[in-house]
């Protein structure tokens, strides 16, 4: 926890910023009888019954202290699939920073023996020498800034049906572009002083 809360205290650093990654997965949902649009003094109304149509699986990256969000909709939810995004976080988002400080659950496949599985040994160990890797504690996924995104993420615009992969993608992209242009640097309030002192009946006492 300390080791996570350190990094936040860190000030901006172009050649290691410090970005924070989650992933949850969510469920498509097909309408069986088209909703009754909303009108004057009502509220859309929509059938109970509903169908099954997969489900997917949502990155999403935050660098804090640049306030900037990166999502994506992946079918499936493995290794391989985290390793993409780790490569595209690395060359297509942050092309010339040498070092990322990444900050993450430890999910089985949130690890750089991942990048092996999807790309070639040279390729994978060159990707993973850019990662400066930071893991929230077990029971401890709070600490995780990308955890607190993804919550605004499902309750500003997942909290409803979506049908298919492709409106996904158009939602999110949609929410990530308005958040990014309206919403500021994250600023984190919870510090290791704060944390000795809340919680210190998680130490251990002497």
């Amino acid at each position: 926890m300390e080791d996570v809360l350190d990094v936040y205290q860190r000030p901006f650093d172009p050649e290691c910023p410090v970005v924070c990654m989650d992933e949850s997965n969510k469920q498509l949902s097909i309408e069986i009888r088209q909703p009754i649009p909303a009108g004057p003094g009502q509220i859309r109304c929509e059938d109970s019954q509903w169908k099954r149509n997969g489900v997917v699986d949502i990155f999403v990256f935050v660098e804090p202290l640049a306030g900037r969000r990166f999502v994506s909709v992946t079918e499936t939810r493995t290794a391989v699939d985290w390793a993409h995004q780790i490569k595209e976080l690395l060359t297509v988002h942050y092309p010339e920073a040498p070092r990322i400080c990444l900050v993450m659950d430890n999910l089985n496949t949130h690890d750089t023996s991942s990048l092996y599985k999807a790309f070639p040994a040279q390729e994978a160990r060159a990707l993973a020498k850019r990662l400066e890797i930071h893991y929230t504690p077990k029971h401890g996924s709070w600490l995780n800034i990308a955890e607190c995104e993804l919550s605004a993420l499902c309750r500003q615009c997942l909290d409803r049906r979506i049908p298919d992969i492709d409106t996904m993608r158009r939602e999110v992209e949609a929410w990530a572009t308005e958040r990014n242009n309206k919403t500021k640097k994250v600023e984190w309030q919870f510090a290791t002083v704060d944390a000795r002192i809340k919680l210190k009946h998680l130490y251990p006492k002497f």
